[in-house]
C-alpha cells in the first residue's frame, strides 16, 4: 500500500510513503486485539479497592436481645451485616488484576488493529518534523492543516521529542507515542493515526523482528 507524504501545513510532498503489507495488510484477528486491550486496561487498575467486613467494623457484641421470643430473628451483634454500620458481605479487597500475554499475540494484536487502520483509510503520512519549542499552538495548527481538529489523533514519531510531546499534552484529542512504544489501545482509541515518514522504518524492525 502507498499512501502520500504531508508536510506541516497538509499539503502533499509529491512524495509517496509505502506501508508494509505484513504490518498494514493483514487479515485482523479481533480476538488478539480483545486480549490486548484487555491486558492493558488490567494493568492499570490499582486494585486498592477495600471495604471492612463484621470482624473490622467497630461495634458492641452485646447481645441485643434475648434469642427467643421477639418474633424477629436472633440477632447477637451490631457488626452484623443486616443492621446499619455493620461489615459488608464479600466486600472487595486488594487485588492484582494484572495478567501476561504471549509476545507474538501482542504483536500480532498491534498488527491487526495497524491493519483495520489502513482498511478504513485512516493513516497519515506525515513528513518528519520538530518544533523549536513547546508551543500548544504549534500542535493544534498541525492538527487543524490536516483537517484532524475533531477527531481524536494518534501521532507516531520515530523517537522521543521532547517539544513535540509537551506541545500535544494539552490537547484533549491529540498523543504522541513513539514507534517503539506503541500499544494497540493507543491505536484502537483513535479515530486518525498520523505516522511520521522516520517511524515507518522503526514500526517494521520493531513489529516484524
Amino acid at each position: 500500500m502507498e499512501l502520500s507524504v504531508y508536510n506541516l501545513s497538509g499539503k502533499e510532498t509529491g512524495r509517496k510513503a509505502s506501508l508494509n503489507d505484513q504490518i498494514f495488510g493483514i487479515d485482523p484477528n479481533d480476538h488478539a486485539i480483545y486480549l490486548d486491550v484487555k491486558q492493558f486496561l488490567a494493568n492499570r487498575r490499582q486494585g486498592t479497592h477495600k471495604a471492612k467486613e463484621r470482624n473490622e467494623v467497630s461495634g458492641t457484641t452485646k447481645k441485643l436481645k434475648r434469642q427467643k421470643g421477639t418474633g424477629g430473628a436472633r440477632a447477637g451483634s451490631m457488626k452484623s451485616p443486616v443492621f446499619v454500620g455493620g461489615g459488608r458481605i464479600f466486600g472487595p479487597r486488594p487485588r492484582d488484576y494484572s495478567f501476561s500475554l504471549n509476545k507474538k499475540l501482542k504483536r500480532l494484536a498491534r498488527i491487526s488493529a495497524l491493519s483495520h487502520k489502513a482498511k478504513a483509510n485512516t493513516i497519515t503520512v506525515l513528513e518528519d518534523f520538530n518544533f523549536d519549542q513547546p508551543r500548544t499552538k504549534l500542535m493544534v495548527d498541525l492538527v487543524r492543516s490536516l483537517q484532524l481538529a475533531d477527531k481524536k489523533t494518534l501521532v507516531i514519531v520515530s523517537q522521543t521529542n521532547k517539544n513535540v510531546y509537551l506541545s500535544s499534552r494539552n490537547l484533549e484529542r491529540s498523543k504522541v507515542v513513539t514507534a517503539s512504544d506503541l500499544n494497540t489501545y493507543d491505536i484502537v482509541n483513535a479515530q486518525n493515526i498520523v505516522v511520521t515518514e522516520g517511524s515507518l522504518p522503526v514500526i517494521e524492525s520493531t513489529l516484524l523482528k
